[in-house]
């Protein structure tokens, strides 16, 4: 066990950054690709001592009390980037949220408005692999280089000014908003979608005032310490976007929820419509396809539908906008199929071994998840493999509920640790979570498994490495705890899956006894793998299953 915490531990080590003014002198001269190595890096290092700041700490908790405050603390730091909420007007924003589904939605409206050859700003969250994935310009990641120089453009600014204002640094998220705006504004992009961060009213992406368009995904229960325990409460939160006057569109939501935003929408004076089905539109070229899996995702493409056509409305007829209603044109029907997002309903087949990846981490997209992978995955002479973890306040097992009519051959539990081995991986690192409370919950987890599977509780659980002490004597393999996530997939796999089993990959040696009970997976002709509960997880799997992905 202390064996495990101290690798774990040297994982997570923080290097030192370099200096502000240093860095700033590098971005102006020509540098090396080693230099160019260590300016993202130090920057990237740099932006995540934002997640453990001790004032940025304190911000959240004063301002959980006090909700009003996080968009004044908001426009503040906006300003002592050298921005104003002014400058924001310029970028033609379209603003989503929602519980489940608003990544997605966004990822159809950027592709949509893309394919019409608008120059497209993307601001979503969390990332996968890598941070600059939060920060798109015509659906790609900033380049490293352009992600250096706009950081420590915003930073140093920040850095300079924070002695004047109580040493104050925005939190990580906080950071990247602004980040973000900073990009689309210089990079000068026709119109910027805005994914919200949670909730809505006070999230920090509100301060935009004029947006030309919002939309409300589908509504769930998610996020509850902040935004409430009930729809009615999560729906208030989330009409908070609306704007005088701005067309906001929703997908068909339950009734309490409805009730909630047709309130809001009144109250601020901002005209609402319920998206039609996806069926209830025509098309001159064949049925709709959608380059996103998964029956869900059809609300989700109506909801971009009407966000594309009225934003390009009123780009086009500025005087002159209405509800799309029937008839598609070509570019709407090509942008839906030729969308991609991946982490969500993806599929990836390596060889013997095929990989389903969805960051589901509520109960209603995790019935989305069951749904899906029910419907797409092979039945017969077939390996079923779960990897799953959930974080935060979620409610773990009545996700891992869902999944039992999987039937699943082994159930496997990890942390959101990409490898156990120490790593310069510092666009997955968190340091609001302590290592010991991520093993906690991976063997609940475990645990709740056991219990909806009748396996009885988890009295066999150990560290599945050489040399580690076991928690308690071993019993069962039908449900394993890793320490990271690449020591899960190479058991997994068994040395089916060329990526996965790339040598130049370290990974803490598997006790003997264990491999032994992989049998099973050796023998099969076929092992499917679902991996799902949270997106941290997901990205942590592709970081190591799409290795383009981490370049």
């Amino acid at each position: 066990m202390h064996h495990y915490f101290y690798i774990c531990s040297q994982f997570l080590h923080l290097p030192q950054p370099l200096s502000i003014a240093f860095l700033s002198q590098l971005v102006m001269a020509e540098t090396t690709d080693h230099v160019h190595y260590r300016l993202i890096r130090d920057a990237i290092c740099t932006l995540n001592t934002l997640q453990t700041n001790a004032s940025a700490l304190e911000q959240v908790r004063r301002e959980r009390s006090h909700p009003q405050l996080q968009l004044q603390a908001m426009r503040s730091f906006l300003e002592r980037s050298g921005l104003t909420v002014e400058e924001l007007d310029h970028l033609n924003i379209i603003h989503v949220t929602g519980t489940k589904g608003k990544g997605s939605t966004c990822a159809f409206t950027e592709q949509i408005l893309r394919s019409y050859g608008f120059r497209t700003g993307f601001y979503s969250s969390p990332h996968l692999v890598q941070v600059r994935e939060r920060i798109r310009i015509n659906g790609q990641p900033i380049g490293k280089e352009l992600f250096t120089k706009y950081f420590w453009q915003v930073y140093g600014r920040l850095d300079e000014t924070k002695d004047a204002h109580g040493g104050t640094m925005p939190a990580y998220f906080r950071f990247l908003t602004i980040l973000a705006f900073h990009v689309f504004l210089q990079e000068k992009v026709d119109l910027a979608v805005i994914e919200v961060g949670i909730g809505g009213a006070y999230d920090c992406t509100n301060i935009i005032r004029k947006p030309w368009v919002c939309g409300i995904s589908s509504l769930g229960i998610d996020h509850t310490q902040i935004l409430g325990d009930t729809i009615e409460k999560i729906a208030w939160q989330k009409g908070g976007i609306f704007k005088p006057g701005v067309p906001a569109f929703t997908v068909k939501q339950p009734e309490d929820a409805m009730v909630v935003l047709r309130d809001r929408a009144k109250e601020i004076k901002c005209p609402l419509w319920v998206c039609p089905e996806l069926e209830g539109y025509q098309t001159d070229c064949g049925p709709l396809r959608l380059g996103l899996a998964g029956q869900h995702q059809r609300s989700n493409a109506s909801l971009a539908l009407q966000l594309s056509h009225t934003w390009l409305q009123r780009r086009c007829l500025p005087v002159c906008w209405q509800f799309l209603s029937v008839c598609l044109s070509g570019r709407l029907v090509s942008g839906l199929a030729d969308t991609e997002w991946p982490g969500r309903n993806q599929t990836l087949k390596h060889g013997a071994v095929t990989y389903f990846l969805d960051g589901a981490h509520t109960m209603r997209s995790m019935q989305a998840c069951v749904h899906w992978f029910t419907e797409t995955a092979a039945h017969g002479p077939v390996a079923r493999v779960l990897l799953f973890n959930a974080t935060g306040e979620r409610d773990s097992a009545v996700m891992l509920k869902l999944l039992v009519p999987c039937h699943f051959d082994f159930a496997v539990f990890c942390p959101n640790i990409t490898e156990a081995i120490a790593s310069c991986n510092a666009d997955q690192q968190n340091f609001n979570v302590s290592v010991e409370n991520m093993l906690t919950r991976c063997l609940d987890n475990e645990r709740s498994w056991r219990l909806h599977n009748r396996l009885g509780d988890n009295q066999g659980t150990q560290l599945l490495i050489e040399d580690s002490l076991p928690l308690v004597p071993e019993k069962k393999a039908d449900t394993l705890v890793f320490p990271c996530i690449l020591s899960a997939l190479r058991w997994i796999s068994q040395g089916r899956d060329s990526v996965v089993a790339d040598p130049a990959k370290t990974v803490l040696p598997v006790k003997p006894n264990i491999m032994d009970k992989a049998a099973p997976l050796c023998d099969v002709a076929e092992i499917h793998v679902l991996i799902t509960g949270s997106l941290h997880l997901v990205g942590g799997a592709l970081k190591h299953l799409d290795p383009a992905s981490s370049k």
